[in-house]
């Protein structure tokens, strides 16, 4: 579904990724872990289009996603959910979700809404709510929650636990299991390794810009580089 092959990518004259390999085939969850500034953030935005890399290939279905703006990508079904989340505040949710919906039909929205309220209910319970007033648990809900409402064969989650507490970075996280359980497919860059690592079917672990270890989650989490480096074990 998703190839990226020696991908080379950065800021301006500033090289951040080397030679970035991986891939993520349909309806699996694909995690991405590494330090602060491995270059996980990078990676996303050269995928969906916000960087235009150096040099390698990004495919998606077999076709090379060069040239292709950010909306067109969405339109082919890959939506990006960025670490600051870039919700409307002064929107209600529901007016936040129905905005993710651009490129759907009225009645396709309408199913999709039906959809999120099920996975998130205190978003169906707070539908008039706008959205400034929510916790950050309940942005981050939102923020996927209009993701999915592009109907979404690939969602890519930047950094979904960020500033959740402990408990509520596992509700997060199962809930992208449900997802995947629908069929869409999920990138999920994630720094808290071990959770991310559990959801995992694969994973990719980065170090200044490269690919440096490939296999399933379990495998990694049970890797002694991994779980010194990243499990505090």
């Amino acid at each position: 579904m998703l190839k990226l092959d020696k991908v080379c990518a950065g800021y301006g004259r500033m090289r951040i990724l080397h030679d970035v390999d991986l891939e993520l085939g349909e309806g699996e969850i694909v995690a991405l872990v590494g330090a602060n500034g491995a270059g996980k953030t990078t990676t996303l935005r050269s995928i969906c289009g916000q960087l235009k890399p150096m040099s390698g290939s990004i495919t998606l279905d077999g076709v090379p996603t060069a040239g292709r703006r950010p909306d067109q990508l969405v339109c082919d079904g890959l939506v990006h959910v960025p670490e600051d989340r870039a919700l409307f505040g002064t929107l209600t949710v529901e007016e936040n979700l129905r905005m993710g919906a651009w490129t759907r039909s009225s009645a396709q929205a309408t199913k999709s809404l039906a959809e999120v309220y099920e996975l998130f209910p205190v978003l169906a319970e707070r539908r008039t709510t706008v959205a400034q007033t929510f916790s950050g648990g309940q942005q981050q809900m939102l923020a996927i929650g209009r993701a999915l409402m592009a109907g979404p064969r690939l969602l890519m989650l930047d950094e979904p636990s960020t500033g959740l507490s402990p408990k509520l970075t596992w509700t997060m996280l199962e809930a992208v299991r449900r997802i995947r359980d629908t069929g869409v497919a999920v990138l999920l860059v994630e720094q808290n390794a071990k959770q991310a690592l559990a959801i995992a079917d694969r994973a990719y672990v980065l170090e200044s810009g490269a690919t440096v270890l490939a296999g399933t989650g379990a495998e990694l989490a049970d890797d002694n580089r991994v779980r010194k480096a990243y499990l505090g074990l």
